[in-house]
């Protein structure tokens, strides 16, 4: 019986022994175990300011409504021709919220934790904000509350909804103030100076979106924020996404040569850089076959041609077959770390001021502010890397930038405020030329400006092909998951009718 239990005994020891072991070898010693709070903050940044579908196809299809580039294949592309395959809009960063919400949550009694919180208010906010801008009134008050059992929630009147962002940049600003730099920022680095000087500028971004509706207690606020003076102080600041030789984190360009030779420079570019003459063209385009056959220098002007984006999609094939157009330049497709998306720069700042004060919200010297946004633009390509090769003999170097403004390209001091503005407005869609985000055409839509090429009879606009469309329907399944709000917010905001012609709030 003894003999029995003590062989029993060693058996179970060795059994328990050989577990631990097993454990032990079977234990991955690199891999955390624990989620952290920049962990989480490097995932939400990455999903929330990569190009939705990283492949030359949809990016170029990307840019299209901001009329920068233009498509020369026989099959018309609806981007181009004011539709698209799926005319919904998407609460789909809504669902990052919650992650949000775990970010701080993980960040509690950690000298990290305002500025975590100050990240999750900015990110919340910029959802809140492009979402409103897409579809007009949106859920925001009671957004990302599932938890909390809120599973169906109300949509906010539009300027309510962007009071709300206002409201939430000004704390995340307060928050970064009182905040120390923090791990995890794929954009600053954590650097949370710059990330209060952007929760500065992003608010006047949106009271400007608004100026049809804009109040006193606005322009006051705008001039409030002008005059504090923590805002973007130059390229070094501009908020963007940096792509790299990582095969995870490529340009959506790279390796999309075939895309390339379809893809031309708009008509509406090409004319506009040659009128002042930008030698951003030269980076932005490749000279037209048939010019170039015909005797004109690549370095000149005079070899690029836009294609004009509302002529009919088999024509245009034909016209590229023939050679007749600027094609997108070279550079583009050849390097993963490719141009930077840019989100918000200290050139869209300085034009935000300029067009403020030439409206009369503050005080201030227009010009200053406009030529200086110019200068940091062209300043931004004189450094860009991947170019040297590709700009036909004309890089923008700093004699070229201290003698831009000649010409068409001087501020029109002289004229009217309506050239002024003009000015304005085209320096500010230029910054968005081949960024794939989208980021002007709220700013066309509000101003009217640079006015976009419209052919009713190749218009692909299903309710209207004489108009533009104003913004994108709601995403389907709020019709099943939030019926009611969902015909609340058409009802009272679009006489029951949600389609891309309807106007909201913002532009009314």
């Amino acid at each position: 019986m003894k003999k029995t239990i003590y062989l029993l005994t060693l058996i179970s020891l060795f059994i328990v022994s050989s577990c631990d072991k097993f454990e032990e070898i079977n234990t991955d010693p690199n891999k955390t175990t624990k989620v952290t709070s920049s962990m989480l903050a490097t995932q939400i940044l990455k999903d929330t300011y990569r190009f939705w579908n990283p492949n030359p196809n949809d990016f170029t299809s990307g840019n299209l409504f901001n009329k920068h580039i233009t498509m020369l294949e026989t099959n018309p592309n609806p981007y181009q021709y004011f539709y698209s395959y799926s005319p919904y809009g998407s609460f789909g960063s809504y669902k990052r919220l919650t992650d949000l919400k775990y970010m701080v949550n993980f960040s509690k009694a950690s000298t990290y934790e305002p500025s975590v919180q100050g990240l999750a208010l900015f990110l919340k906010a910029w959802y809140g904000f492009r979402a409103s801008l897409d579809m007009g009134d949106v859920p925001y008050s009671e957004a990302g509350k599932g938890a909390e059992g809120i599973t169906k929630p109300k949509y906010d009147k539009q300027a309510d909804v962007f009071n709300a962002v206002l409201n939430d940049l000004k704390e995340a600003e307060s928050l970064f103030a009182t905040g120390v730099n923090f791990d995890g920022d794929i954009m600053y680095g954590g650097n949370v100076v710059k990330w209060r000087r952007l929760c500065n500028a992003l608010q006047l971004k949106v009271i400007q979106t608004m100026s049809k509706k804009v109040t006193a207690a606005d322009k006051a606020r705008f001039a409030e924020i002008v005059s504090a003076g923590n805002l973007l102080t130059g390229n070094s600041d501009n908020f963007m996404l940096v792509y790299t030789t990582n095969s995870n984190a490529t340009y959506p360009m790279y390796n999309g040569e075939e895309r390339r030779k379809y893809t031309g420079v708009s008509k509406l570019v090409v004319d506009e850089l040659k009128n002042l003459n930008d030698r951003r063209l030269f980076y932005f385009a490749e000279p037209a076959k048939v010019l170039i056959d015909g005797g004109a220098a690549e370095s000149s002007f005079d070899a690029y041609d836009g294609a004009p984006s509302e002529l009919a999609a088999d024509q245009l094939a034909l016209n590229n077959a023939a050679g007749k157009y600027s094609l997108l330049n070279k550079r583009y497709p050849l390097y993963m770390n490719g141009d930077p998306m840019l989100y918000f720069t200290y050139s869209e700042q300085c034009f935000i001021i300029a067009e403020a004060i030439e409206e009369g919200w503050l005080t201030g010297n227009a010009q200053e502010y406009f030529e200086n946004g110019v200068k940091a633009m062209l300043s931004y390509y004189m450094n860009l890397p991947n170019t040297a090769n590709h700009v036909h003999g004309m890089a923008i170097d700093q004699t070229y930038i201290n003698n831009y403004f000649t010409g068409a390209a001087a501020y029109a001091t002289a004229g009217s405020k309506e050239d002024r503005l003009h000015q304005i407005w085209i320096q500010r869609w230029l910054i968005d030329f081949f960024q794939g985000n989208g980021g002007n055409y709220p700013q066309f839509l509000r101003t009217g400006y640079p006015v976009y090429p419209l052919n009713p009879a190749t218009s692909l606009n299903p309710e209207d092909p004489a108009v533009y469309p104003k913004r994108w329907m709601y995403p389907t399944d709020e019709q099943t998951k939030n019926p009611e709000n969902y015909l609340k917010a058409i009802n009272e905001q679009y006489g029951g009718f949600d389609g891309i012609n309807q106007v909201p709030w913002y532009l009314k």
